[in-house]
């Protein structure tokens, strides 16, 4: 069994001390949070493709 079998799945980053943060921090962790969205959103596009390239290839 490996190390990283034992570790939690779902282990959610903690939120920022928004407080302590400048405008123009806050600003650049903004533009930071939506370039993670979208690499998040474009690997569920990919995985989505594989996915039903998959389903398309075991049904015929």
């Amino acid at each position: 069994m490996e190390e990283q079998d034992l570790e939690p799945r779902n282990r959610k980053p903690k939120p920022r001390d928004l407080d302590v943060m400048s405008i123009e921090a806050l600003g650049e962790y903004i533009e930071d949070m939506e370039a993670e969205i979208a690499r998040v959103r474009e690997a569920i596009s990919a995985k989505e493709n594989w996915r039903d390239n998959a389903d398309s290839f075991f049904k015929k």
